[in-house]
């Protein structure tokens, strides 16, 4: 498995972080984590009721997780995937790519203050957090060397070149 090389065009437009993959998979069992925790919730305010496990963390899911839409175009040489991640910055974003799986995974957190009151010192604090998550199952083993991704107007392209065909190679006899 490898982690996508970026290219960028400017530093503006293209200054994703590309984490290692131990990275996103830790970042991944991390999530998977917190699903699983507010699946147990649910099902333990439901009573604990079994039948329910599926529904329970589909729920969990649509909760903690945004899915990012995503669409697949395979033309000859290349596979381009453009998802759709409004609000987030090229900071935020972590792409991995395998030959035959894209990932991507972004996380902003936001953190606002606020007085109350005219006459008063009192402050409080907002923090919160936004996640989306997506793998993409390619329909064509990709070359992640040769991929470059960019962000633009809240939609992240990818371009993935196709890997080479598997050559057949003779074998000779000697004698």
């Amino acid at each position: 498995m490898a982690t996508v090389l970026a290219k960028p065009t400017t530093e503006e437009s293209f200054r994703m972080i590309m984490r290692q993959p131990l990275t996103i998979f830790e970042e991944m069992e991390k999530l998977s984590n917190e699903i699983q925790q507010r699946a147990f919730d649910l099902f333990k305010e439901r009573g604990g009721n079994d039948g329910f496990d599926l529904g329970d963390w589909f729920e969990a899911e649509k909760e903690l997780l945004r899915h990012i839409p995503v669409e697949v175009e395979v033309l000859d040489k290349e596979i381009v995937v453009r998802a759709e991640v409004p609000g987030f910055e090229v900071k935020d974003i972590s792409v991995t790519l395998e030959p035959y799986r894209l990932t991507i995974l972004a996380k902003k957190e936001f953190k606002e203050e606020k007085k109350e009151g005219k006459e008063t010192t009192k402050h409080y604090s907002e923090i919160s957090q936004k996640e989306a998550m997506r793998q993409v199952l390619l329909p064509d083993a990709v070359a992640p060397e040769r991929t470059t991704a960019r962000l633009e107007k809240g939609v992240l392209e990818v371009h993935m070149d196709k890997a080479s065909p598997a050559k057949v190679i003779e074998v000779k006899a000697t004698a």
